[in-house]
Formats: C-alpha cells, structure tokens, sequence
C-alpha cells in the first residue's frame, strides 16, 4: 500500500491539475494506493475542491484542519492517517513533478528507509531563496552528520516505520531524515525537478531564518544529548562552577592578605560570584533533564533504540518417544 499525504493551505488553483498529475503517475504503478490531502484551514475553495474530488474517488481522503496549525502539523495529521506500508509526502503548489515519484519509490525498494529528494537545479529566487537555502543546508549537514544537499523539500518518501519512531513538533518537518537517524534510518538522496511555482506566493521567505537556525540548533541537542542532557549542561556548569569557584577563590587569598577586594577587585568578585551561580543552574537543569528524560521514555514504554529485524535458527520439533508416528 502506497500513500501520498499533501498538505494545502490556499492552493486552490493547484490542486486539479495536482490531482490529475498523480493519477496519471500512480495508475501504471500497479499497486494500491491513497492520497490524503491535508487542509490547513484554508480561506479560499481549495476544501470545496477537495470534497468534491472525494466524492469520485474512493482512494481519496481529505482531512480538514480546525485552524491553521502549519506545515509540520499538516504532515503529522496525514502520516497519523496513511494506511501505506510506503508513505509518500510532498507540497500542493504544483512545484512538485509527481513524475519524480517512481525514482523515490525505486529507492525504497532498494532497501533504504527513507528516499529525499534533491533539488539540485532551484529555480527560486537567487537572495531570498537559494542561499539562505545552501547555508541552511550546509549548517544542518554538520549539525546532523548526514550527507544531504537538500534538507527544505517535503518530498520525501518513507518507510512506514519510520515514521512511527519520530515525533513532529514546531517546524521540524524538514529535518524528518535527520530526527530518523536516530533510530538508525538508511537514508539516500533522489534528484528531483524543481519547478517554477505558476500561481499564487511562496509561504517561505527570509524571515524564517532565525526559525531555521533555532531548528539546527534544537535538532543538533536531540541528536547527540536527548538521552542524556547531563552531558551538555554538566559541561557547561563544570566550565562556570570552576571558573567562578576559581575567581573567588583567588580573591579569597587576597582578601586574608588584607587587600581591599571589593574595592580594588570589584567588578571580578562579582563576574565570579554570577559564574558559580550560573555553573550550579547548569547541573541542576541537566538533572531535572535527565528526570524529565526517564519520564518521557519510561510514562510512554518508549524505546531508547529501534530494531530493524530479528533472526533466530529454528530448532527442529523435538520428538516424544512415547507417541507412535
């Protein structure tokens, strides 16, 4: 079973030719199917659209959002809905070739969990689109350790399971591959057309750099301190407890020679004073972490780990002597 989950908000000249698009690419596959339109609250008819396609379609379903939640939220609501051993995600803007689909899915059935697609020709604009792009790209390559050009594009397709071990939460619907390996995931990369977007804006512009960046910077502690915060902040809070500690432990010194310290040495007795403080807030936070951690894979039965598969030798019936054959 294959599903395609398409978020929209405001794509309402987009969504027939969409529609026709996919259909005329996922017939010749041969396999079952469904694609699930995500409505974010639209303002325009795009749910009109969508409810009547739903009405000639059987393999259609369409989920209506109470508000507008955004793009990761979208995504979230039709993976929770997909029925597909294969799930398949990209936009409603048109600047998607669903004719890149079978090349994704030829990676999956390589082997890999997860097959991302590349837009290495971007025909968006050069200065507000393309570099922040490429610097947003290169930072989340470091940051992850995963070799990707292109971590922006939602067209992506994934192993089921997959998507099963990873939580979806703020903007964090783009660095899907990243939160996966963690688990472990086996990710390869897919060049994919980059099409001009026909009608209507971009939802995207530079003002979400600085989300961007918070985003690197929250995916980069997941990966190497979510199960053990105590790691980081105990850095940081020996570097400040030691710093401060050795400050006033200096001034303590002088202070028994009989040196006026408050007067000669004031602003540093004060730099160590807030350093100590600073260090023990540290080892308190990454304690309360590392509570808040156990809570949250111990109240849930979650897992610190992902099994792929299971072989055992199978040992032949043992035989009862007493029973006649």
């Amino acid at each position: 079973m294959l599903s395609i989950v398409i978020p929209v908000h405001n794509e309402e000249p987009s969504i027939l030719p969409l529609y026709d698009r996919l259909t005329r690419v996922l017939e010749p596959l041969q396999k079952p199917y469904e694609i699930i339109f995500v409505d974010d609250a639209s303002t325009d008819r795009s749910f009109e659209l969508l409810y009547n396609l739903v009405e000639t379609d059987g393999r259609l379903k369409v989920i209506r959002l109470r508000r507008n939640f955004g793009q990761t939220a979208a995504l979230s609501a039709g993976f929770h809905e997909a029925r597909g051993d294969v799930i398949v995600s990209m936009d409603g803007d048109l600047q998607h070739d669903p004719a890149d689909l079978p090349a994704l899915l030829a990676k999956i059935d390589e082997g890999y969990d997860i097959a991302s697609g590349w837009r290495r020709r971007r025909v968006d604009n050069a200065v507000t689109r393309r570099l922040p792009s490429r610097i947003a790209n290169w930072m989340m390559a470091k940051a992850s350790g995963i070799d990707l050009h292109d971590f922006g594009t939602t067209f992506k397709a994934y192993r089921a399971e997959i998507l099963k071990e990873v939580n979806l939460y703020g903007e964090l619907h783009r660095f899907i591959p990243a939160l996966a390996s963690f688990y472990g995931a086996r990710i390869a990369e897919v060049p994919i057309r980059n099409t001009v977007r026909s009608t209507g804006g971009s939802h995207y512009g530079l003002g979400r750099v600085l989300h961007v960046l918070f985003d690197i910077l929250t995916i980069k502690f997941l990966l190497s301190y979510f199960t053990r915060p105590m790691h980081f902040f105990g850095k940081l809070g020996l570097a400040g407890t030691a710093t401060g500690g050795g400050i006033l432990a200096y001034l303590l010194v002088k202070k028994l020679a009989g040196r006026e310290i408050l007067i000669e040495h004031g602003p540093l007795l004060l730099a160590g004073a807030i350093l100590l403080l600073a260090g023990l807030m540290m080892f308190s936070t990454g304690l309360l972490g590392e509570v808040l951690m156990r809570t949250y894979f111990e109240s849930q039965g979650r897992r610190i780990y992902a099994v792929r598969e299971v072989l055992s030798r199978r040992e032949p019936p043992v035989k009862d002597p007493g029973r006649k054959p």
